[in-house]
């Protein structure tokens, strides 16, 4: 299994370079979490009554990474991944047939087009697409800025997960 490179960002960046390397941070640290695993350990759910398995944080983060970088800033028009009318939590549903080859490759693709997106705009850029409820737009910042807080949040779920999986503790 291939995982991204996770370096800590420089800590004298300007803005940019420190919203790109934190975001790029957590994003290796969730790949980080799910190394050297079978898919069944990849879809092992955390504790009962909770259904979060690494697996699914993976194809949360790539329906994130899709719905915020391409959808919301970018405008385009596009169909989950994973959801779906009758299951809007699918991407948390994981079954035998789902797999961390499809899952990774797929978060890849859509880390790849969300770096795309940031650097075809400044984080000044207003989104193209509102917020379904609000009505409000996002500048890039927001979104890199949230998307950040997005994973942090899971990665701490998925250091439980890990660590409740392997014993596996740490970064």
């Amino acid at each position: 299994m291939t995982t991204l490179e996770r370096s800590e960002p420089p800590t004298t960046a300007g803005e940019r370079e420190m919203l790109e390397g934190w975001l790029d941070f957590h994003r290796g640290t969730l790949a980080s979490k799910c190394e050297g695993l079978s898919d069944a350990q990849l879809r092992e759910m955390s504790a009962a009554p909770s259904g979060l398995s690494l697996l699914g944080l993976v194809r949360h983060m790539a329906e994130n990474e899709r719905g915020w970088f391409r959808e919301t800033m970018a405008g385009e028009d596009l169909t989950p991944l994973y959801c779906t009318d009758e299951d809007p939590e699918r991407e948390f549903h994981v079954t035998e047939q789902d797999t961390w080859a499809e899952a990774y490759t797929t978060w890849q693709g859509e880390i790849g087009r969300a770096r795309e997106q940031t650097a075809a705009h400044s984080l000044d850029d207003m989104s193209r697409n509102k917020h379904p409820r609000t009505g409000e737009s996002f500048n890039l910042r927001w979104i890199m800025t949230h998307m950040i807080e997005e994973y942090a949040r899971h990665n701490g779920h998925a250091d439980l997960i890990r660590e409740r999986i392997d014993g596996a503790t740490g970064a």
